[in-house]
């Protein structure tokens, strides 16, 4: 399927019945040269990867979806995506089902204490590849964390319908972004977010925990925390649960 994107970005979907990765796949489609709008949507993944290395279960009638980003000269920083990234898949799940689900920093979204998506952005040269994996018919059952699905929470959504809406939303906030407001960004991120004084526990990548009450965002996105003492902390990376 081919669509105006606006700004002149054209919006191209692929869908393959099975891959290993759409994130491998447009990282290997941005090196020979494919362009931003560019989305890939796989009906089963068989590889899949999640932020911190994790394993991104496969599941028949999820979403598994990739897209390309191609960074210009005054783009805003490239892992501020990660927050636009967030506020589309937000917007989209929220128009088949409003009002149930939150956003974790920097980009899951959650049911409660249930995670129902995740968000993976690679690198490679000037391209962003931003891959999103959505709970819709089923979620996986883990040893180590709660997981839900649309349909687990009485909402029936196909892949595609929420794909559609989703090129949608993400093609109007990439707009956003590279109009240098990233403010409206981080606001509209803040919103959708858990309130602001929820406390939240983060494990650091060196294996630390961090804790502290949620202050909002940092410009750059960083994760804002106040201590017990009340003193501000700045987490860059992390995962966190309440």
């Amino acid at each position: 399927m081919v669509a105006d994107g606006g700004s002149g970005t054209v919006l191209t979907i692929r869908v393959v019945g099975e891959t290993g990765s759409t994130n491998a796949d447009l990282i290997a489609a941005a090196a020979t040269g494919a362009e931003e709008g560019l989305w890939l949507r796989a009906e089963r993944q068989s590889a899949g990867r999640g932020r911190l290395g994790r394993n991104w279960a496969d599941g028949a009638g999820n979403l598994f979806a990739s897209t390309i980003v191609r960074l210009r000269p005054h783009d805003p920083p490239a892992h501020t995506l990660t927050l636009v990234a967030a506020v589309a898949l937000a917007e989209a799940v929220a128009a088949f089902a409003p009002g149930i689900a939150t956003i974790k920093w920097p980009n899951d979204l959650m049911v409660g204490d249930a995670k129902l998506s995740g968000i993976l952005l690679e690198r490679s040269g000037n391209a962003v590849v931003i891959g999103f994996g959505v709970n819709l018919s089923s979620h996986p059952m883990l040893p180590d964390r709660s997981t839900t699905s649309l349909a687990a929470e009485g909402f029936s959504v196909g892949p595609d319908a929420l794909l559609v809406k989703l090129c949608d939303r993400f093609a109007v906030w990439v707009a956003r972004w590279r109009m240098g407001d990233l403010s409206i960004v981080r606001s509209t991120w803040e919103k959708m977010a858990h309130p602001v004084g929820t406390s939240l526990r983060v494990r650091l990548p060196d294996g630390r925990e961090q804790s502290g009450r949620f202050a909002g965002l940092e410009v750059d996105g960083a994760l804002r925390l106040i201590d017990q003492g009340g003193k501000p902390v700045i987490v860059h990376a992390g995962d966190v649960s309440a």
